[in-house]
């Protein structure tokens, strides 16, 4: 699913189940030592995606760990996001300098309350509006998820926090992308200054995935700084 809204360049594997035979390098599983039940699934299941997308990618799996911010620490010249909720894992990775965020929700409203703390006014008319379209479509669910994919690519280029009101997102209902203006400084990226992101979304079997791919072509010139990592 999370595939069909990434570049070519990009790799990903999802699945909707949590296999019960999935067998985790000893640091991975080391993390996940004292936690059980649906949390140790999830971490598996999600590692394994990011193993079978490296395969896909013509990169031996290694040992995934986590970062100080609970991000995955991609190997050297690899690339890559992690997602879960429920009924849903995804991996994404690439080779190519840049960084990829990807993030799956239930297509369902958000808890009363979040949605005025993730948003900024302008989007939350933009919504009202896509709501009285297109109703069927949890549009501040989606709003939600494109804002956490800005992040997970923001945050390995520029190495800092992206605060819910420090990037507008702007949803096209008819094209399925987004684009993300930084209200803040960005970091250089292909050596100019970063102002946003272009992203897509779709939605399916009661899910919505949104995907970023801030990716260099092939044989495009490096950044002045190559991202080291992903938040999951």
């Amino acid at each position: 699913m999370i595939e069909e809204i990434l570049p070519v360049t990009v790799k990903a594997f999802d699945t909707f189940t949590d296999p019960s035979d999935v067998v985790l390098f000893p640091e991975e599983a080391a993390l996940v030592r004292l936690v059980a039940g649906k949390r140790r699934a999830e971490f598996t299941t999600a590692r394994d995606c990011a193993h079978r997308a490296m395969r896909r990618l013509g990169v031996d799996p290694v040992p995934i760990l986590s970062g100080p911010y609970g991000e995955p620490l991609w190997p050297p010249g690899v690339i890559g996001s992690i997602t879960h909720c429920a009924g849903y894992r995804a991996a994404a990775v690439s080779v190519q300098p840049g960084a990829v965020g990807i993030d799956a929700e239930p297509d369902a409203p958000l808890p009363p309350g979040v949605l005025e703390v993730v948003s900024l006014p302008r989007e939350r008319e933009m919504l009202l509006g896509l709501a009285a379209l297109y109703p069927r479509t949890s549009w501040d669910r989606l709003l939600f998820s494109a804002k956490e994919s800005v992040y997970k690519a923001w945050f390995p280029l520029a190495g800092r926090w992206l605060d819910f009101q420090d990037a507008a997102v702007s949803l096209d209902p008819e094209r399925g992308t987004f684009r993300a203006e930084l209200l803040v400084p960005g970091p250089r990226w292909m050596g100019r200054p970063l102002t946003g992101f272009s992203g897509r979304w779709r939605t399916g079997a009661g899910l919505i995935v949104t995907a970023v791919a801030a990716v260099a072509a092939p044989h495009a010139v490096p950044p002045a700084r190559r991202p080291e990592g992903n938040l999951r």
